[in-house]
């Protein structure tokens, strides 16, 4: 499933409703940016998604959920932990095997922190820590992103590598981005959301950034 339709969606943090209700339909092949203030709603809206949706969505969270204390290859190959038996991750955490060190090493080059490999996660950079999010997230071959400002810690050919690997390799999207020339470029629908709903939803196509200025 890449497509999916929420009604009546709601959150609250100590009794105080933070997002919703509303309703939410994303259409297969749909990449959207969810735009707006800081704390307007737009992480508690991600983890609200993610929530129903679990097994079909890749996650990068903005606080990433990184282990420090594991290696790059091993914070990437958690993507895929659930996909595999007990005995071959615990065999992994001690001498992983060729064909999984190839396939994290061929995604860490394609966003030039493969040196890293074996650095513990505790040792890396805001930005590398943020690209090993993003690579653990391609490694888990999901079908939908839901990602909470994923290349917030990048500069600006590393963040257009970023969301071009992010929009080329999953189906379907939600992605919170704060810098609303990126969503433009790199999403075809723009939600906003004000005050926990949504204030503006339309086609990328249709909008410039002036006119996503009056939710911020």
């Amino acid at each position: 499933m890449s497509e999916f339709d929420f009604h009546g969606l709601t959150a609250s943090f100590e009794g105080q409703r933070v997002i919703g209700p509303l309703s939410l339909h994303v259409n297969k092949g749909e990449h959207v940016a969810l735009v707006g203030k800081s704390g307007a709603g737009k992480s508690t809206l991600i983890k609200v998604i993610y929530e129903r949706l679990q097994q079909e969505a890749s996650l990068i969270p903005q606080g990433l959920g990184l282990v420090n204390a594991l290696p790059v290859f091993h914070n990437v190959f958690i993507g895929q932990l659930d996909q595999h038996p007990t005995w071959y991750n615990t065999l992994t955490l001690l001498r992983p095997f060729s064909k999984d060190k190839k396939a994290v090493k061929a995604l860490l080059d394609e966003l030039s922190i493969s040196e890293k490999l074996w650095i513990p996660a505790a040792a890396l950079s805001g930005g590398q820590r943020q690209r090993v999010a993003i690579a653990r997230a391609l490694y888990r071959q999901a079908p939908i992103l839901l990602a909470d400002e994923p290349i917030s810690a990048l500069d600006g050919p590393m963040a257009h590598t970023a969301m071009q690997l992010l929009t080329g390799r999953f189906h379907t999207s939600i992605v919170a981005l704060h810098d609303v020339d990126m969503a433009l470029a790199y999403c075809d629908r723009i939600i906003g959301i004000q005050d926990g709903q949504i204030a503006l939803d339309e086609p990328a196509a249709n909008l410039v950034a002036s006119d996503i200025a009056s939710i911020y």
